[in-house]
This record gives structure tokens, C-alpha cells and sequence, in this order.
């Protein structure tokens, strides 16, 4: 795809089996603006001005990724896919790790019931 001057980042998968304990984890209900089913459960502690950080949750199904900002994510159960716009298809399964750059648009295709804890960077 050509993006002119515009540089684009890449996502970056990285496939490394590791179990993730997630205790005492507040649940915040759904995600704001549902874009499809199924509806996405947040969950996550807040304290003072600290990033935004949780635990994403979400059923089978398809949507639109609504995040804008960068995000570090380590996805802990289930399977699912990622499809940029850019044609990239990221096959994702526990243990894998992903870096999704700021403004990266795409679908997500949740296959399994999936859990991800989730670092918005910016």
C-alpha cells in the first residue's frame, strides 16, 4: 500500500506462551460506543493520572477496533484475529503479545472467548 510521506508503524506480534494470574480485578462493565456484537467487558483499576490499564474482554464475533492511542497488549485466554486495513491478519492465541501503534484500524474476529490485559500508551 502506498501511504506517500506518511510513515506508517508497524503492529508487532510476538509469540511466547506465558500464563498471567488476573486477581482482584474490578469489573467496569462494557466498552463505551459498541461498533458490533459482542459487547466488549472492560476491567481495571484506576490510580490517580496512571496510564490506562486493564483487562479486555470479548465473546465470538466481529467489530471495529475503537482504540486510537498506541497499546501494548499480552492476551492471557482464547483465539482471535486481528485484520488491519492494511491487509495484515494477525493470528493471536494465549501467551502471544501485540504493539498496536497509535491509529492502527482494523477488525477484530474473536474466534474463542478472549482475554487480553491491555497498556494504552499516549
Amino acid at each position: 500500500m502506498d501511504t506517500g510521506t506518511l510513515k506508517v508503524a508497524k503492529l508487532t506480534l510476538i509469540k511466547a506462551p506465558h500464563k498471567l494470574d488476573s486477581t482482584a480485578i474490578d469489573a467496569r462493565g462494557p466498552a463505551g460506543l459498541p461498533v458490533g456484537e459482542p459487547v466488549v467487558q472492560l476491567h481495571s483499576k484506576a490510580y490517580h493520572d496512571a496510564p490506562k490499564a486493564g483487562v479486555w474482554e470479548a465473546t465470538p464475533g466481529k467489530f471495529r477496533r475503537q482504540v486510537k492511542e498506541a497499546e501494548f497488549s499480552h492476551f492471557i485466554a482464547g483465539r482471535c484475529k486481528f485484520h488491519h486495513d492494511g491487509g495484515e491478519i494477525l493470528d493471536i492465541e494465549p501467551g502471544d503479545a501485540v504493539f498496536f501503534p497509535a491509529n492502527t484500524q482494523g477488525t477484530w474476529e474473536i474466534i474463542e472467548k478472549t482475554r487480553k490485559t491491555y497498556l494504552i500508551i499516549g
